[in-house]
């Protein structure tokens, strides 16, 4: 007997048959995936989140951190949901999907994108990366906590790193900080929080 093969789903269908059931999903290859809260991540995510509300009130900047906002890269099969998203008001006249569906499809709509690594890390450090850049988002930022990226992507020994990429001339230029290193970002270049801060969970 033969089975059936489903089809990738496309990037409007994920929209229109969005769950309204408060969980998250993205679209990965045609592929609808659930991202599952954990703890540690959802410690990390607020408290990254605090540290940037803090910083775009002081500085009076036009942006805000939504709490659900959907990327969609020039693939028709996906659809990212990032952990901690800055959005620039000023440019959201634009999307067309923003009022609808919280979507945006441009990059200077995004100040800084950051995905907090999980067992799906090849998607932070290969697809994702690609794809914002391509896109131009600004900055994208990597929280590895658990050091769980490849070799080739955070060294050897693997420790916990923060991964920030920063678009130069059309390209991502990386950095990347551990321990007490202070980040620098070029969004928010007063910032002042080392890696640790970021990475290292009280138990």
């Amino acid at each position: 007997m033969v089975q059936a093969i489903s089809r990738p789903i496309t990037f409007d269908e994920y929209l229109a048959q969005y769950p309204e059931n408060g969980k998250r999903y993205e679209l990965i290859d045609g592929e609808v995936i659930e991202v599952r809260p954990v703890g540690d991540r959802e410690e990390i995510i607020g408290l990254v989140t605090r540290q940037l509300d803090r910083e775009i009130d002081r500085l009076n900047l036009p942006w805000f951190l939504p709490k659900s906002c959907c990327v969609k890269p020039e693939s028709e099969l996906n659809g990212y949901v990032p952990d901690v998203i800055v959005l620039d008001r000023q440019q959201l006249g634009s999307e067309r999907l923003w009022k609808t569906a919280s979507t945006i499809r441009q990059g200077q709509s995004a100040r800084l994108v950051i995905e907090v690594v999980s067992t799906n890390w090849q998607d932070d450090y290969a697809k994702k990366l690609e794809d914002y850049e391509a896109l131009g988002i600004s900055e994208y930022w990597i929280l590895d906590y658990r050091a769980l990226g490849g070799k080739r992507y955070i060294g050897f020994p693997k420790q916990p790193t923060v991964s920030v990429y920063t678009l130069v001339r059309h390209e991502y230029q990386l950095a990347q900080f551990r321990g007490k290193d202070v980040i620098r970002s070029s969004v928010f270049p007063e910032l002042n929080l080392t890696a640790d801060r970021l990475l290292t969970i009280d138990v």
